[in-house]
Order: structure tokens, then C-alpha cells, then sequence
């Protein structure tokens, strides 16, 4: 999220497109936009600095890793960011009805097992939109 351009993001098609030089996977990862983080994009839209970046720090340059942490912190969220992907994960998994192997693409987990990923070749991405969703209105109660 920090690294996330505005080249990267399609409003229209409801997609975030990450490239492979920035995933850890070194594979190229789409992530379904749910309305939720729409209206978040179409808000942080109006404040667009021209640096290219969605969430710029205040210099015009990519936020701190510190700066996450430090926003939940000041807010109050008893949490950690990395820690909502983990708490998604165990969401999806006990209040979904979302696949094992739609939750993992989800958080962009690459399948290690080669015979099934030689033969699963999609990534699941209107489920996961349906999963995004879901997620969203939780996470917005």
C-alpha cells in the first residue's frame, strides 16, 4: 500500500495491479478493489500530489515503514499493520465460506505445491472480489 501508484490502479475494472518488482512473490499481483477502498482511492484522488505515489508522505516521497505504525498507534487500534493480514486470514477462515486457496491468493501466498500449480492457473479474482467485499463490510462495522 505504501508503494502503490496511481499507473497501478484502474477505477473502472476495480483493480489494484501490482507489478512482480514489487511483490515478493516476483510474480505480477491484481487485487479486487472493494467499494470500501474506492471511496478511499476516490478521496485520496483529490489530494494527489503529482508524485505518481496514492499515499505520499508529506515531502511528496514514499511513507516511511514506520508510518503505518505510528498512524494505527495514534489512533488508538490495538494493533499492528501487518498484523490485518493476518486477522484477515483468520477471518476468511471463520467467518467466510471462502476456499482455502481463494483466501491464500488473497494475500498473494504462492501455491508450493507443484503438480496443483501446474494446473491451477487462474487467480480466482471475481471470488476474491466477492471475498474483498465481505471483508470490507467487516471491517467498515
Amino acid at each position: 500500500m505504501r508503494g502503490a501508484r496511481w499507473d497501478e490502479i484502474n477505477l473502472e475494472a476495480r483493480e489494484w495491479r501490482i507489478p512482480a518488482e514489487r511483490m515478493k512473490t516476483d510474480r505480477d499481483h491484481r487485487v479486487p478493489l472493494s467499494t470500501g477502498a474506492l471511496a478511499v482511492l476516490r478521496e485520496a484522488r483529490e489530494f494527489a500530489t503529482g508524485s505518481g505515489l496514492v499515499f505520499p508522505s508529506a515531502r511528496g516521497g514514499l511513507l516511511p515503514e514506520v508510518a503505518m505504525s505510528k498512524l494505527v498507534q495514534e489512533l488508538g487500534i490495538g494493533a499492528v499493520p501487518h498484523g490485518f493480514r493476518s486477522s484477515f486470514r483468520d477471518w476468511a477462515a471463520e467467518r467466510s465460506d471462502a476456499p482455502r486457496e481463494v483466501c491464500e491468493l488473497a494475500l498473494a501466498h504462492v501455491n508450493t505445491n507443484a503438480i496443483e500449480a501446474a494446473y491451477r492457473r487462474t487467480d480466482l479474482f471475481e471470488r476474491r472480489r466477492a471475498l474483498m467485499e465481505q471483508w470490507s463490510a467487516f471491517v467498515a462495522e
